[in-house]
Formats: structure tokens, sequence, C-alpha cells
């Protein structure tokens, strides 16, 4: 290798000089080269400088390279953000001095890769022009070109690129792939990368793929990034599918899934984005903010009223400067990811947390319950209709025994510590504590901590349910969360509380506590938001409860006070929505480990298990108690044949 080297001359780098250091260096050296060659058959990362412009990073041992060249006097903003995000990627300047360099390198990167893969793979990607939108339709359509020399052995890759480029949708507009057989696989007007004599010596195979920069107005000079993000996570997924073809069918090694292609390393920014958003998460405790501290005082008079107005309920005080937050928000330097998966969903969190700061800003007002369509949704009508047929079934003399038996807040706070202290058994960094609290009413888990109000009285029949509701399931998808790389895992993803909501309540059933009073509960929350959207009043809501549907008037008020809280609050929808939506899960056939790895919805399934085979998540500390044994698996299978939250209602 090193003699290879030495033949085309290439100036060593000197130990000051900033390529030794990590800096930016002048010229791709000797000892730049034997640096990179080094790292490679060591396994190691790399992450380098180029001159003047670009990088070479690759994450580890891989029989491809990924490579794109700015082109001097071009406005091509963007493009090389398509293949930023790959695991091995190198983007340099179009120079020309530089180009005999560059050569050498990617040379000698391709000689030392061949030696574990037996051959490899050269993908240059460039910039071509737009391709007009369909009339009528402003947008323009995504267009790929697949570039392959005409005796080229990569009819199979060729075809996978053309088939998972093909499916790319950017705005309704399905993109246009077209392949041509050329000599040159590079952009029009530069060298290139390696001759077809040199590559096939080396066992190197040579693509190229041309993009239509839909991305950018260049009459304009202006940047769609939001379109540029969208297009990256697509093309990103697309290119491993291609690469996943080209290794099973001409390399020795076999990966299993195309995901297993993806990045398993992240620069610093990754992390320094992430623990931004978790400091503001950790700042804004939005369930405490828009929860009454006055709830007993507020049934007093509300029965003082004769049931006939509504009354007042009083919040905490803001600790926070909702505005000045969002200061902090929107300065976290989301754009410095490369990785557009991670990208994606750490913008997804921004978007989530604005509109969580924008409601504590509209507490109190009609506006609150705008913010809160757009982020739990209203009542969709087949939910509804659930909710309704559910009302109807279940009798309203369904109801928890309370007995001298049931336990006050101190008792079942007790009890709490006993089933954390069960999970901290299994892993020492379960620090959750247990706290009553008189500004509270009912239990609720916040930044992994159970609160209990100090009024609660929960029956015998409901403790368990209760226990794996709020530890078993909320306390411990928060310490699996924090044992995995991402602070958003025990944050909570992007909509997250849906999924949790549906899976505490499946572990209710699954301990064999989800009564038909419960249930009956469930639907009448959904009843209520939905009252709430039509525009019905707080006592308009108590008065249904109560009296079309038998429910005791103190517990009429409070889903009542539920829903209406804030301003009006549809997120108690998501519990029998969250439900069903599991129940479709685990009828597909679906593992139950998986949903308890962090706090994630039900759409972010496929990014847990993209990090899964990327190898970036770690396995989870923390298996709830109610999984195991025969009866939780006999429950399971259950669960495995139900179509309908109705079935569980039929064997409860």
């Amino acid at each position: 290798m090193m003699e290879s080297i030495a033949r085309d001359r290439i100036p060593p780098a000197d130990a000051s000089s900033p390529a030794a250091s990590g800096g930016r260096p002048d010229a791709i050296s000797e000892r730049f080269i034997s640096d990179v060659c080094a790292r490679l058959a060591g396994n190691l990362r790399l992450r380098r400088m180029l001159p003047v412009w670009g990088r070479v990073h690759i994450d580890r041992q891989l029989p491809f390279l990924c490579v794109y060249r700015r082109r001097r006097g071009k406005e091509d903003a963007g493009t090389e953000k398509l293949v930023m995000g790959e695991a091995s990627y190198l983007v340099a300047t179009d120079r020309a001095d530089l180009q005999r360099g560059l050569g050498l390198l990617i040379k000698n990167i391709v000689r030392a890769q061949v030696k574990n893969f037996g051959a490899f793979l050269l993908l240059e990607i460039w910039e071509g022009s737009q391709v007009p939108g369909r009339s009528g339709i402003r947008a323009p359509r995504p267009a790929f070109r697949v570039i392959a020399s005409p005796r080229s052995p990569l009819g199979s890759t060729v075809a996978a690129l053309e088939t998972s480029l093909g499916r790319i949708r950017i705005r309704g507009e399905r993109a246009r792939v077209e392949v041509a057989s050329v000599r040159s696989c590079s952009p029009e007007g530069l060298p290139r990368l390696m001759s077809d004599e040199t590559a096939a010596s080396l066992g190197c195979h040579l693509l190229g793929i041309e993009v239509s920069p839909i991305y950018r107005d260049a009459e304009r000079h202006l940047n769609f990034p939001i379109i540029l993000r969208t297009l990256h996570r697509r093309f990103s997924r697309a290119l491993q599918m291609g690469l996943f073809e080209f290794v099973q069918s001409r390399t020795t090694q076999r990966p299993k899934h195309y995901l297993a292609l993806g990045r398993r390393s992240f620069v610093k920014a990754v992390f320094e984005v992430d623990r931004e958003l978790a400091r503001i998460s950790n700042d804004l405790d939005f369930l405490l903010a828009v929860s009454p501290t006055n709830v007993e005082a507020a049934w007093d008079e509300f029965r003082r009223l004769r049931f006939e107005r509504e009354p007042e309920f009083i919040y905490r005080r803001l600790p926070l400067d909702p505005s000045l937050m969002k200061r902090r928000l929107f300065s976290i330097p989301i754009d410095r990811i490369e990785d557009p998966a991670l990208a994606q969903v750490f913008h997804d969190q921004q978007i989530e947390f604005d509109r969580k700061l924008t409601m504590l800003m509209d507490r109190g007002s009609r506006s609150f319950l705008y913010g809160s369509l757009q982020l739990f949704g209203g009542v969709e009508p087949p939910l509804l209709s659930l909710s309704k047929a559910m009302l109807r079934r279940i009798s309203p003399k369904s109801r928890d025994r309370f007995t001298r038996r049931g336990l006050d807040a101190r008792a079942f706070a007790a009890r709490a510590e006993r089933e954390i202290e069960h999970y901290r058994s299994m892993h020492a960094k379960v620090f959750s504590r247990v706290e009553v609290r008189d500004d509270l009413s009912g239990v609720m888990v916040s930044h992994g901590n159970v609160l209990v109000g100090s009024d609660v009285r929960i029956p015998p029949s409901r403790v368990e349910a209760l226990l794996c509701h709020e530890v078993g399931t909320h306390v411990l998808t928060y310490f699996n969360g924090r044992a995995q790389p991402f602070k958003q895992l025990y944050v909570g993803l992007p909509g997250y509380e849906e999924l949790q909501e549906g899976l505490a309540v499946l572990g209710e059933y699954l301990v064999g506590g989800l009564s038909r009073s419960r249930l009956r509960l469930l639907a009448a929350r959904v009843l209520g938001a939905d009252s709430l959207v039509r525009g019905a009043t707080f006592v308009d809501l108590f008065r249904v409860l109560h009296r079309e549907h038998g429910f005791p008037r103190r517990a009429a008020f409070t889903v009542t006070m539920r829903i209406f809280r804030g301003g009006g609050l549809t997120k108690d929808a998501i519990y029998l929505r969250g439900l069903q939506d599991a129940l479709n899960y685990f009828r597909k056939g679906g593992s139950e480990d998986l949903l308890y790895v962090g706090k994630f919805g039900l759409k972010h399934v496929p990014f847990i298990e993209e990090m899964r085979w990327r190898q970036i998540l770690k396995p989870a500390p923390l298996r709830p108690r109610f999984l195991d044994g025969a009866a939780a698996d006999r429950r399971i299978d259950r669960l495995r044949r139900t179509t309908s939250v109705m079935d569980l209602l039929e064997r409860n």
C-alpha cells in the first residue's frame, strides 16, 4: 500500500501541519493517507477534514463510499447533505490541483476495504437539472439518473436503485428515474475518480446518481430546507436499499437488513442537540402546569352551586417564561445533524415543544383548545362510535367496590415504593421517588417520579392495575429510555403519550385489573373530548355523564374537570385510542419487548427498529413483571387474537 502512495509522489505532512493535529490540511499528503488506511485497517471510525472544503467520514469497515464534489462558481448548496448521512462518505472541492491527491486517497480507501469484502462500490452523486412537475402542480418533480458504464456487471444493483428511488414521493409527486449507460460515471466537466482499468484491478465498481435539485430555486437563489430535509431522509433510505443489494450480491458479507448499513457513530453535535432538548423538557413540566391545584375545593364549590355553574380552577404559577424558552428552543442547531433519521426526530420534537409552550401561554383561554387539537387530535368517528358502544354495553352499576381495606394516599405510596424497589433490584440506576402532594388530584408520573394526590383512595381491585400502569409502564419506560444513548427516549418522542397510555391500560388487563368500570371511564373520556370540541360547556358535559350515562356526580365531575382543564384538553381521548392501536399492533404480530425500550409512539416503531439494526440502541434493562408468567402468556396470546376493545370487554 505504501509503495503505491510513494510512487504518486504525494508530499509528506509536516508534524505541525493541520492534518497531524486534526485540523484542515493544506494537501492530501502521504501521512494523511497513511493515517486513513491505518484507521480503516483497525476498523476504527474515521472522520477527517479535507483541503479547502470537505470531509471524509467512514463509520467502520464498509464495502462502499458515497462521494460528492462541490463545483466552484455553481450554486448547488445543500446537495452535499444527500451523502452526509451515510456511514461512509466523502465530500470535497472540485479544485483541479487537489483532484490527483483526492483520487489517490480514494484508491487507497478502496484497496484497504476490498481486502475485507472482496469487492467495493464507489458511488458518486451530483446535481443535475430540475424536472418540472405535472401540469397545474407548482412543485417540481423529484428525478434521478442512475449511471453505469456499458460493461458494468451491476445490473441487479442498478435495478434495486431504480426501484427504491422510484418509490420516493415529495409533495405528492412521485420520482422519475432514468437509467443511463455512459462510460464515465462522473459529473460533466470533472475528471473521473478512477479509470475503469484501475477500478477493475482493485475489485472496485463505479456508479453515479444525478439528482434533480428540487430543494432549490436557482433563479431566485432560494433554498427550501424542509424539502431538502424530506428528500434527504427518503434518498438515504433508497440509497441503502441499493447498497444492500450490492453487498449481498457482490461481496463476502451478508447483512440481514439494509438498515444495518446505516451509521453507528455520531458527531458531538448530535449529543449537544439531544442534551439541549432534554433540558427544555425537564424545565417544561407540561401536565403539572395544566392540572388544577384546587380540585377538592372546586368540587365543594360546584356542589354549593348546585352543579349549575363551572367552578374556578387554580393552576400553578409558571416557573418559566414560555417566550424565553422558545428562544432557547429555536437556538438549538438541529441543522448541524447529518443523520437524516435523527434530524427528523429532533425537528419534530422541537415543533412539539413549541406547541406546548404556546399552550402554556394560552392557558385559561379558548386558544388552549386549538393547541390541544394540534398535539393530541380530536375524536375521529370510529373512536367515538366505539366509546358510545362501550357506554351502552357496560352497565352504570359496574363499579369498583370500595371497602374499608381501600388504600389511602400514603398506603398506596408505600406499595408504589415497594414496586419501584423491585425494578431497582433489576437496574441500580432506577432512582424514582414517590411523593404525596396536596396540590394534586389522582396519581401521575412526572420525570420518572410517582406523584400521589393526598386525597386519593384506591379500591383493592385497582391497586395492582394502577401500580402496573404508573410504575410498570410509565416509570419503567422512563428508565429504559435513560439507558439509551439519546435522552429523547426518556423525554418521550413526539406524540409518545398515546402509545404509553395504551400500553399502560393493556398492563392493567394483563394483571387482571382492567375492570368494566375502568373501560367505561375510558369511554366517557372520549365522549367528553368530543363534546368539548363540539362546543359543550362544563355543565353540559357533567349533566350528560351523570344524567344520561349514570356516572356518580363525583366521577362525572372528575372526567369533566380533566377535559376542561387549562382551557380544554383533548388528551384523555388517547387512552382508548392508544389501547385500540396497541391491540392492532399485537394482532399483527408486533413484539411486546420493543414497545418498552423507551417513550415513543407507534409511528416511531420504524425509527426504533432502524436504531436497533444500526446497533445504536442498547438492550432495555427492565422488563415489566406483568409480561412474565403463564397467566401473562395466555393473556398476550388472547391479545393477538383480539380485534377490538369490545373483545376485551367480553373476556373481562
